[in-house]
């Protein structure tokens, strides 16, 4: 069963009475709720908070949805969409973007928690992370914010847009075994088409970047017939800027 109780959702949307009626909603099924009446206001909660989920609407001054979830994209964060029925090319072109579901506007707020308890599941977030956007584990230091990799020497490590993602999940499940489809959803919900053989090679080439250092410990351990584990502890970055 899912634990909401440590599934963070940020809801974005510049009408604050939607914004109060669905914080009040989720958080009163577990969820832990943050607001944001814009993009700005978003990606200050993203820079300082692990979010499992965004829903976001579509139609915002400023920075609407559309530019939004392209610029997530990458980010690994599955994205819910509010959207009003007449938006249906929006919706479509959301969804080409990788947003994971959409709901119409106005929405029944039990079909909006019903969906996103269903891209929780699929994206398997529901499980706690470390909070913040920089954690260190073995003298490494990732930034998912700048999405780099740092060495305990001090090098930046190149790693693929996918590569990155595969790393970040890892990470966040670190000590605890991650199913190899749970890479492949993860990997997918940021618009990168990848097969089983093809996250296979992407984890040898992860072990290999993460060894460079220290050839000694392999922090990517195969778990044969379940998938692969972090053997590593991560912790936030408390000097971090």
């Amino acid at each position: 069963m899912l634990d909401t109780a440590v599934s963070r959702i940020l809801v974005v949307d510049d009408d604050p009475g939607i914004r109060d009626v669905m914080g009040a909603y989720l958080g009163k099924h577990g969820f832990k709720v943050y607001r944001a009446a814009s993009a700005p206001e978003m990606d200050d909660v993203l820079a300082t908070e692990a979010i499992d989920l965004i829903v976001l609407d579509m139609m915002m001054p400023g920075e609407d949805g559309l530019s939004v979830c392209r610029r997530l994209s990458g980010r690994g964060t599955p994205i819910l969409m509010l959207s009003a029925m007449s938006e249906e090319t929006d919706r479509i072109v959301g969804l080409e973007l990788g947003a994971a579901d959409y709901v119409g506007k106005p929405c029944n707020p039990r079909e909006l928690l019903a969906r996103i308890r269903a891209i929780l599941r699929r994206h398997d977030t529901g499980q706690s992370r470390p909070a913040g956007t920089v954690v260190t584990f073995a003298g490494w230091r990732l930034d998912r914010l700048r999405r780099e990799v740092v060495t305990p020497g001090g090098k930046s490590v190149s790693l693929s847009r996918s590569e990155f993602v595969t790393l970040e999940v890892l990470v966040e499940h670190a000590g605890r075994i991650v199913r190899r489809d749970q890479l492949l959803d993860r990997a997918r919900a940021a618009g990168r088409e990848v097969n089983e053989r093809a996250m296979d090679v992407q984890i040898s080439r992860l072990r290999s970047k993460l060894s460079e250092e220290d050839s000694s410990r392999d922090l990517i351990v195969t778990v044969r017939g379940h998938g692969y584990l972090f053997d590593a502890v991560v912790a936030n970055d408390a000097l971090a800027a």
